[in-house]
């Protein structure tokens, strides 16, 4: 086989973003506590844009605000094709990661205040109720065929859930100050976003267009610009069609290769930039990292089938299709791995408090790998298990 096709034969696996991205992991970790350390942190905090434009930012924040709305762009559309035609498609189906959600996020935040209830570090309960949506699609992608593809996508859509649950709580409990009148503008770019969906407009830069500006409006109001990317995909119009393609299933097409090739390594490399001291690990053991691993692995993984098992129990949700409880707990997992979120929500709570938030990062960083590492063991065990049944 000649190199040309290896790299083909490579990119088009499911499983290679997440190999690149755990490589892009390990590259940061090893970067940022070497001598090339300090240089790749003035990298990141090295500013460019439009100081005009009041768009003049590092690095690192158009990393994570600038392209992250891009990664948000297609999962959202990923999701609102399933809403139309796939596995979301029946209200019980839709319901159940709703449901994941409220309980992955509550539960968490309760063991969190638990431990931390009263102390210098209560003011971080928001830290363990974030899913990392790229590093747990990342993992869960691994599994390839492993795992039914309605996991994958309760899961996406679960973190996505959870994303927006995270982006309200910085919002309304440590955002120092919303500018109205950006989100006020916001809110009319959306309305003009729908309303050309409505009057069915298929040409795609009708859409991209207001969805630059919808982004620029939020990142300027004070909230997490990410959402931008979610309500720009639930936008783009598609049909029930299996024969004509439509505009979402054409930009979600051309969307995936720079996404998970290019996008999401540059967002491992830059958010794991993680400089290790000796008080880190002396922070595993307080009452803070306590709160925070106790809540991102057995908070999210009992919040979630907990709630979700009451839905269904109710009947109100289902199972994904072809999917088991062992497998849920996978997922439950996976969903664990708080990392970026969880990262900026502690910065966020503990603003002049370095020490604590070094504690934080660290604590985050082990919950993250425990919860990837065990989830994943847990799906590839159970799908091994149901392939036998």
């Amino acid at each position: 086989m000649r190199l040309s096709q290896y790299f083909k034969k490579f990119f088009q696996s499911n499983q290679s973003s997440g190999i690149l991205l755990i490589f892009c992991v390990s590259l940061a970790l090893i970067i940022a506590n070497s001598s090339l350390g300090t240089n790749f942190q003035q990298l990141l905090d090295f500013q460019i844009g439009f100081e005009d434009l009041h768009l003049k930012y590092p690095v690192s924040i158009w990393i994570n605000d600038g392209l992250m709305a891009i990664f948000f762009l297609l999962v959202g559309l990923e999701i609102k094709r399933e809403l139309v035609e796939g596995e979301l498609s029946s209200f019980k189906n839709a319901s159940l990661p709703i449901f994941a959600a409220i309980g992955g996020m509550l539960v968490p935040a309760l063991i969190f205040a638990a431990f931390n209830s009263g102390t210098d570090y209560s003011n971080g309960w928001g830290i363990p109720m974030a899913t990392d949506i790229a590093f747990s699609l990342a993992i869960i992608s691994m599994l390839g065929k492993r795992v039914p593809a309605s996991l994958k996508i309760f899961l996406a859509a679960l973190a996505i859930v959870d994303d927006l649950g995270a982006i309200l709580v910085i919002a309304i409990f440590y955002t120092e100050q919303i500018h109205w009148m950006y989100l006020l503008l916001s809110l009319g770019i959306v309305a003009i976003l729908f309303t050309l969906n409505f009057l069915k407009v298929t040409k795609l830069i009708f859409y991209i267009i207001p969805g630059i500006f919808l982004w620029y409006f939020l990142h300027h109001s004070g909230i997490h610009a990410t959402i931008a990317g979610v309500l720009v995909a639930f936008s783009v119009p598609t049909n029930a069609s299996t024969v004509k393609i439509s505009p979402l299933e054409k930009l979600e097409h051309s969307l995936h290769f720079p996404v998970n090739f290019l996008i999401m390594p540059i967002f491992a490399l830059t958010n794991t930039n993680i400089a290790f001291n000796s008080s880190m690990v002396d922070g595993l053991f307080n009452s803070l990292g306590l709160g925070i691993i106790g809540g991102l692995v057995l908070g999210k993984l009992i919040g979630i089938n907990l709630f979700s098992l009451i839905a269904i129990k109710l009947k109100i949700s289902s199972l994904p299709q072809r999917s088991s409880w062992s497998q849920m707990i996978g997922v439950g997992l996976l969903a664990g791995i708080g990392f970026t979120m969880s990262i900026f929500i502690a910065l966020l709570s503990f603003k002049h408090e370095i020490a604590f938030q070094d504690e934080a990062k660290f604590a985050i960083l082990i919950a993250s790998v425990i919860a990837a590492v065990s989830g994943y063991m847990i799906l590839n065990f159970s799908s091994k298990k149901m392939k036998k049944l």
